[in-house]
C-alpha cells in the first residue's frame, strides 16, 4: 500500500428539504385547513478515527463527499425524511484544516473518536406551521437551508512514541527491522526509505511502544531539500527521539558534525521539536573501523549530557539494552504525564465556583 499523508477533499453536508404547500381535501370535511408538512433536515458530516487505517490513500481516489439531503415535506402533515449523515473514516493522527483559510478544525488522535465537522441544513416549514386565527389558509412555505460546504486539507502525523532520525544510511531501517515486525526496504544507498515505517516494539513483559523510521533528513531538510518537510511532521508527536549515527563518515565530515546538522534541521523546522529528549545510538558496531572509534564517541556524547548506546542491528549486540532503556524512559515520561494530569484534575475540583 502506498503511504499518503496529505490530501485535499471537498465535503458538503446535506441540504434541508422544502416545506410542503398543501390543504386538506377529504370527503365530509368541508373546511379542510393547511396540512403541509415540514421538510427533513440534511445529513451531517462526521469524521471517525479508525485504527484499521494508517494512510490517507483512499482520499486520492475519491475527493468529493456529500451527505444525504432532507426529504421534502408532504401533505397530511407528513414530515420529510431526514438526510443520512455521512461518516468519513480517517487514521489516528489526522489533522483537518480548512483548505481556503488554513484554519485548524480538528485534531483526531483517539481511536473511535467521532467529530461533527459540517452541519446539515435545516428543513423548511410547511404551510401548516403558518396557520393563525386571522390567516387560516396560508400559502407560505419555507425552503430548506443549505448544508455547510467546505474544501478540507487532511494532514496525517503518525502517532509514534519513538522517532528515528539521522542521515541516510545511518541504519534506521535496519534497526526498526531488528526490534519489530516492520520490514522496510533496506539497501546501501541514500533514500532507500521513501515513506515512514512504523513498528511495535515489545519490552518489559507485556508492554510495548511504537517506533517510527523517519526518512529524508539531510542538510536543508527544513527548507524542503531531499524529502524535506514532507516527513518531518511525523516526528512532532513522538515522546522521544533516537538519533542514529554512523561513525564512518566521508572525508572532511565527522559524526559530531552530522549530529549537529540534523539537530539544526529539527530546530529550523520547529523549536518544540528541537526540545524533545534525545538518545544517541551509534550504529554498525560490528564493523571493525567503527568499533575502534567507539570509546572516543561514547565519551564525547556523555560529556554533552546525552544518553548514548552502541548497537549492531546485524549481530544484535546492544539491541536489548537499547530497547530496555527506551522503555524505561517512556515509562518515566508516562508516569510524569499521568501525575500532572491528576494534579490538574485535583486543582480543578478544588477551584472555587
Amino acid at each position: 500500500m502506498h503511504f499518503v499523508d496529505e490530501v485535499k477533499i471537498h465535503v458538503k453536508a446535506g441540504d434541508g428539504g422544502r416545506g410542503c404547500l398543501s390543504f386538506r381535501r377529504e370527503k365530509f370535511i368541508p373546511k379542510g385547513g393547511p396540512d403541509g408538512g415540514d421538510g427533513g433536515d440534511g445529513g451531517d458530516v462526521y469524521f471517525l478515527v479508525d485504527t484499521n487505517l494508517s494512510t490517507l490513500m483512499d482520499f486520492r481516489y475519491k475527493v468529493h463527499y456529500k451527505a444525504g439531503r432532507g426529504g421534502h415535506g408532504m401533505g397530511k402533515n407528513m414530515h420529510g425524511k431526514n438526510g443520512e449523515s455521512l461518516i468519513i473514516r480517517v487514521p489516528p493522527g489526522t489533522l483537518v484544516y480548512d483548505a481556503e483559510t488554513d484554519e485548524p478544525l480538528a485534531d483526531l488522535t483517539t481511536p473511535g473518536e467521532q467529530r461533527l465537522l459540517l452541519k446539515g441544513g435545516q428543513g423548511g416549514r410547511g404551510n401548516a406551521r403558518f396557520a393563525t386565527s386571522t390567516n387560516r389558509a396560508p400559502r407560505h412555505v419555507q425552503p430548506g437551508t443549505p448544508g455547510e460546504e467546505r474544501s478540507l486539507r487532511l494532514e496525517l502525523k503518525l502517532l509514534a512514541d519513538v522517532g528515528l532520525v539521522g542521515l541516510p544510511n545511518a541504519g534506521k531501517s535496519t534497526l526498526i527491522a531488528a526490534v519489530s515486525a516492520a520490514r522496510p526496504k533496506i539497501a546501501d544507498y541514500p533514500f532507500t526509505t521513501l515513506v515512514p515505517n512504523l513498528g511495535v516494539v515489545a519490552y518489559g513483559g507485556f508492554k510495548s511502544f511504537v517506533m517510527a523510521d523517519i526518512p529524508g533528513l539531510i542538510e536543508g531538510a527544513a527548507e524542503g531539500q531531499g524529502l524535506g518537510t514532507r516527513f518531518l511532521r511525523h516526528v512532532e508527536r513522538t515522546d522521544l527521539i533516537l538519533h542514529l549515527l554512523d561513525l564512518l563518515t566521508p572525508e572532511g565530515q565527522t559524526p559530531e558534525g552530522h549530529f549537529d546538522l540534523i539537530n539544526r534541521e529539527l530546530a529550523r523546522y520547529s523549536a518544540e521539536l528541537a526540545q524533545k529528549p534525545q538518545m544517541v545510538v551509534l550504529t554498525k558496531i560490528d564493523v571493525t573501523e567503527v568499533r575502534a572509534l567507539l570509546p572516543r564517541y561514547l565519551a564525547y556524547f556523555r560529556e554533552r549530557g546525552l544518553a548514548v548506546f552502541a548497537v549492531s542491528a546485524v549481530t544484535g549486540e546492544g539491541i536489548a539494552e537499547l530497547v530496555t532503556a527506551v522503555g524505561a524512559r517512556l515509562d518515566e515520561r508516562r508516569r510524569a504525564a499521568a501525575e500532572a494530569a491528576a494534579d490538574a484534575a485535583l486543582d480543578s475540583d478544588l477551584a472555587p465556583g
